[in-house]
């Protein structure tokens, strides 16, 4: 496949993926919160608010346009234009959706899956479908905007959870839905006591939401280690290289119980291209011995790059 192509089709693969991640983040708000006047963090946290707070004249989507649009502009200029160009097609997609989809989705629907089943399990259900669009769309190198977007900043130059820093930015938005008056989609006034229970699903919700997307993310980029000894380590090695494009180290080993000296090869690569590479090692040498473990993390070339500063001391001079 020609390189052009082969761009082209990646981008077209990244853009598809942010786009089914925005289809499940705004069915989730749609389907499960909303229905149960259920607030959540960041910006569409934010916005849920103000609709409730409107009797639904200020639809949730207006509102989380227009205060991303904010937030973009200044990511433009740390996170880049590819980030930006990305993260604009994701909130244009979630603005449109948020608000769109509300009149889309039959009451039926909403009263049995959501309503009926009660807000413990709406926000469950919820929380999972909001983060695993979060984490899909955060993996392509989007966001859904708002304190994504400050979480990304940060993740940038610090090896920090995106997921954790989520929870702890969306704590202070749900506690501000305490202060704003809420109508339900009835125009009815929720009384104290369920704004208070709505608080505390507003936390359940947070931890599903940033718990979802930290597996998500490590999920997508967990990487293990492979030891293979077989008598025809140079045809896997050569194999490995070829095929998947991953580096292969050669080790001297030595059996023990034989006394007889050997060759080990150490490989490290994505969980998702485990499969692959046993068969590969399979179709070589069926009798070959292999030890696959996972590994905290793998930093250098072609795996994760070390973002945290190393600072360095200046040797203080001595004393005579």
């Amino acid at each position: 496949m020609p390189q052009t192509k082969k761009n082209v089709w990646i981008v077209v693969k990244e853009y598809a993926l942010i786009a089914l991640g925005i289809l499940l983040y705004v069915t989730g708000w749609n389907l499960f919160l909303i229905p149960n006047n259920l607030v959540g963090g960041g910006v569409s946290g934010v916005a849920a608010i103000v609709q409730y707070a409107t009797k639904g004249f200020i639809k949730i989507g207006t509102t989380y346009f227009f205060v991303n649009a904010v937030l973009l502009i200044v990511a433009l200029f740390i996170l880049g234009k590819s980030f930006g160009g990305k993260t604009v097609f994701a909130v244009i997609l979630a603005s449109v959706g948020l608000n769109a989809l509300q009149g889309l989705i039959p009451h039926e629907i909403c009263q049995t899956l959501a309503v009926d089943n009660g807000k413990l399990m709406s926000t469950i259900m919820g929380g999972i479908l909001v983060g695993v669009g979060i984490g899909m769309t955060m993996s392509q190198g989007g966001s859904t905007g708002g304190t994504d977007i400050i979480a990304l900043i940060v993740n940038k130059y610090r090896n920090v959870s995106p997921g954790r820093m989520i929870m702890w930015m969306d704590v202070v938005i749900i506690l501000s839905s305490m202060l704003v008056p809420s109508y339900s989609a009835e125009g009815q006034l929720l009384p104290w006591t369920e704004k208070i229970t709505t608080v505390v699903y507003g936390f359940i919700l947070v931890v599903v939401n940033s718990t979802v997307i930290d597996m998500y993310l490590s999920g997508s980029r967990q990487s293990v280690q492979l030891f293979i000894l077989s008598s025809k380590y140079s045809e896997i090695a050569d194999g490995i290289t070829h095929n998947l494009h991953r580096g292969v180290t050669v080790l001297d080993g030595k059996g023990w119980y034989t006394q007889q000296s050997t060759e080990v090869l150490m490989v490290l690569t994505r969980k998702s291209d485990l499969s692959l590479l046993l068969r590969l090692v399979k179709s070589i040498d069926p009798n070959a011995f292999l030890s696959v473990s996972s590994v905290t993390g793998v930093y250098g070339k072609g795996f994760e790059e070390i973002k945290e500063k190393i600072k360095v001391k200046k040797d203080l001079p001595k004393e005579s």
